[in-house]
């Protein structure tokens, strides 16, 4: 198994790969991201993700390789080269190497990265035992601030909330938008059950439109799940039956308390269980 790092399509091992300390991504987080994980040793949904990596990187007006076909065949090398059974996947494109200005004109790039490691999955018993979390007193970014849209690597906010869950001892932060309602989790998007009805926040809520949300959404509609996407008011996640999170790393992730209170029973509910049964068996046909 390996850890292995391409910049620029030359493959090397993670800790030997080499990007100038002049690079915008360095110097000023100019930078966007995607995180993949494979399945079978193929990632999932990477043409979603590669379309939200162009959406990110043009909003910041960084320039991408034509097509996807070059970062395809570049993934699939370094796969190969990883060897591993099941990899993580971390796809970042900078704007390239500047001068420490706002000169962008001068700038070099840009400067595509792909990292792939053994993947560490989320342990067993968070699954059939459920998770902590905290409503974190970190708010997310104002969207008039910060496009939520543009999943950047200025990941200050989220690291934040993260410190302080950890601190409490804590899976994971939930935090709240501008207005007080739920947006997201540092990580993750938020999913809560009630009365046998999946909620979660909207877009406009100020959330990253996450690619796992996304097929939650379609497996929920497929197997004729009640479905409202709608403002959640904290009042209405700690009064839920169930609660989940959803990401690429995590799946369908279930939430056992909040701020040390149960949700419902304090045990995985069966709208859950089912969401994550669904996304496991979608996942590997959706991998390639």
């Amino acid at each position: 198994m390996g850890f292995y790092a391409s910049v620029n399509g030359e493959i090397t091992p993670a800790e030997e790969a080499r990007v100038s300390v002049l690079d915008n991504g360095f110097t000023f987080g100019d930078a966007v991201y995607e995180t993949l994980r494979t399945y079978a040793g193929r990632p999932f949904h990477l043409d979603r993700h590669l379309e939200r990596l162009r959406r990110s990187a043009q909003r910041l007006a960084i320039p991408m390789p034509a097509g996807d076909g070059a970062l395809t065949r570049e993934l699939d090398a370094l796969l190969a080269r990883a060897a591993n059974p099941e990899s993580y996947i971390r796809i970042i494109v900078t704007r390239g190497r500047g001068d420490i200005s706002y000169h962008f004109e001068r700038v070099l790039g840009p400067t595509v990265v792909m990292v792939v490691k053994p993947l560490a999955s989320v342990p067993s018993e968070h699954y059939t035992d459920g998770v902590a979390v905290i409503l974190s007193s970190v708010r997310r970014n104002h969207p008039r601030a910060l496009d939520p849209g543009i999943k950047s690597c200025n990941l200050i906010n989220n690291i934040l909330a993260v410190q302080e869950a950890q601190a409490k001892g804590a899976f994971e932060p939930i935090m709240l938008n501008e207005t007080g309602e739920i947006a997201e989790s540092a990580s993750a998007n938020v999913f809560l059950v009630k009365d046998g009805t999946l909620l979660t926040p909207p877009l406009d809520a100020g959330i990253l439109s996450g690619v796992t949300r996304l097929v939650v959404l379609e497996l929920a509609r497929g197997l004729a799940l009640p479905l409202r996407e709608e403002p959640v008011a904290v009042k209405d996640l700690l009064a839920a039956d169930e609660v989940f999170i959803t990401s690429t790393l995590k799946e369908v992730l279930p939430v056992a308390t909040i701020d040390g209170r149960p949700v419902g029973s304090g045990r995985p509910g069966p709208v859950t269980l089912r969401l994550l049964e669904a996304i496991r068996d979608y996942a590997p046909r959706h991998s390639g």
